[in-house]
């Protein structure tokens, strides 16, 4: 009979802790990246986080956001999070919060949580979890809310303002939507889309720049 120490087992309870802590929440479509301190309080000042705000923390990890956003800046916040462990964690720091009373954790999809009491919406979610995001955030927020993105842009959205160098992106609601431009179609290697071979647009020339075609006169 091989006897294996104890210690080994706790080594090994708690890599395997770690390593659950850290990756599960890919089966849940996003992985698990905590906000640098920095980055939190850049985010909260830049999305203009105070009393009387409704904060949703969507994707709210081990908290850091939404417990500064509550017991620092004295706003009302909701964390939403999926992963089970996680959950448990905001449990249990909502508990011994000193806000507690205006604290709420919800074990949810995102996707399924309703927004619509919301002043601000913090996220730091993966981009397909960003672009799956936009419909909901136009349909449900009311007009004033801002939404504070950390380091993945929505794509389409313009800024109301942005901390470029924290990839810290902050939006209004009604979202200003950036113009979709025509498709373009991809010419042969070398050459820009649209443009023929053996032809070299030159403006003025009688030539179109990427039309291939004669410029009206």
């Amino acid at each position: 009979m091989i006897t294996v120490p104890w210690y080994s087992l706790v080594i090994f309870a708690g890599v395997g802790f770690t390593t659950y802590f850290i990756f599960a929440s890919f089966l849940y479509g996003a992985g698990y990246q905590p906000a640098p301190p920095r980055v939190v309080r850049r985010m909260l000042q830049l999305g203009r986080v105070g009393p009387g705000d409704e904060v949703f923390d969507l994707g709210a990890g081990t908290g850091g956001l939404l417990f500064q956003a509550v017991e620092v800046l004295g706003a009302r916040g909701t964390g939403v999070e999926v992963e089970p462990i996680r959950y448990l964690y905001l449990l249990y720091r909502r508990r011994r919060s000193p806000a507690r009373e205006r604290i709420r954790i919800l074990r949810k999809d995102l996707f399924t949580v309703d927004l619509t009491n919301a002043t601000v919406v913090l996220a730091f979610l993966w981009p397909g979890a960003m672009r799956r995001l936009k419909e909901k955030l136009k349909r449900e927020l009311r007009p004033g809310t801002r939404v504070v993105s950390y380091y993945h842009r929505i794509a389409g959205w313009k800024t109301v303002e942005e901390d470029a160098s924290l990839r810290v992106f902050v939006y209004g609601i009604p979202p200003l939507e950036e113009p979709e431009g025509p498709p373009r179609r991809p010419g042969p290697i070398g050459l820009a889309p649209g443009a023929v071979p053996g032809v070299n647009p030159v403006p003025g020339e009688g030539i179109a720049v990427g039309v291939g075609k004669p410029a009206p006169r």
